[in-house]
């Protein structure tokens, strides 16, 4: 028998109807707008794609590391989307930050057990994932963040406009 895991994104009349997932006892909030006008916090849809991405980026070069029995003691997966220009696919950019006495073969192995994500094939399909080694960081900048109105201004979606 196949289980399925289901998440649920209800509004909360207890927070003015703001989003909030749930999966099995976990809750979390869902960032955009509230269709009163205001912007809920928390992360929105795409940062969600992006997080669904890095999880499972890192779960994939944590796995054939340790099944590898490779020196690797600290790793961190940014990722951030970018939507394409009219007619292009959209992307993601992987960056991946490798500690630990790793040689430039094991780096390279486990560059390529990133894209072995099941998430990245999911989403390769309809984006394009560019992943790379970076020694210090991720990249994370919280000042160059889009927001949700950025990601729903560069979709032409007929009929719908953001509130």
């Amino acid at each position: 028998m196949t289980k399925t895991r289901e998440v649920v994104v209800a509004s909360d009349p207890t927070n003015h109807g703001a989003l909030v997932g749930h999966v099995g006892e976990s809750q979390f909030p869902v960032g955009g707008p509230d269709g009163a006008g205001h912007i809920s916090s928390g992360p929105n849809p795409y940062d969600l794609l992006s997080a669904s991405l890095a999880a499972c980026t890192a779960m994939s070069v944590r796995f054939q590391a340790r099944r590898q029995k490779l020196p690797l003691e600290r790793l961190e997966v940014g990722v951030s989307f970018h939507h394409g220009a009219q007619g292009e696919r959209d992307s993601f950019v992987r960056t991946l930050v490798l500690g630990g006495k790793l040689d430039g073969q094991q780096r390279a192995f486990l560059l390529e057990a990133a894209n072995l994500c099941p998430v990245g094939k999911m989403l390769g399909i309809g984006a394009d994932i560019n992943t790379r080694l970076d020694a210090t960081t991720s990249g994370h900048s919280p000042s160059t963040q889009a927001s949700y109105d950025d990601d729903l201004a560069q979709l032409p979606i007929p009929n719908i406009t953001p509130d």
